[in-house]
C-alpha cells in the first residue's frame, strides 16, 4: 500500500471540557466507530455467513477497550476538579 502525502486534515475535536463533557465526546466518537464496524460486519455477512469479519470484530473489541481505558482518566479529572483537553485530527490521504 503506497501512500501519498496528507491531502486533507479535519480538526474533529479540539477543546477543553469538563469531565462529563469529555466523557460524552469520547463515548460518542467510540459509539459511532463501533456502529460503523458492526454495520460493516453485517454487510459482509449478508451474502456469506462464513465471511472473514476478524478485522471488524477486532476493531470493535479495541474500541470498547479504549472506552474502558478512558474511565480512570474521567474519574481522576472528576475527583481532582480538573478539566480534560481533547484534540483529534483526521489525516486524509489517497493511497494505492
Amino acid at each position: 500500500m503506497v501512500s501519498t502525502e496528507v491531502t486533507h486534515k479535519v480538526q474533529l475535536v479540539d477543546g477543553v471540557f469538563t469531565p462529563s463533557e469529555a466523557s460524552d465526546v469520547i463515548n460518542s466518537l467510540i459509539r459511532e466507530k463501533v456502529n460503523f464496524h458492526k454495520l460493516h460486519r453485517l454487510s459482509i455477512c449478508e451474502g456469506d455467513m462464513h465471511s472473514d469479519t476478524n478485522f471488524d470484530d477486532s476493531r470493535v473489541s479495541q474500541l470498547l477497550q479504549e472506552k474502558e481505558n478512558f474511565k480512570p482518566i474521567y474519574k481522576e479529572a472528576m475527583l481532582g476538579g480538573k478539566r480534560v483537553k481533547i484534540s483529534g485530527v483526521l489525516n486524509i490521504e489517497i493511497i494505492d
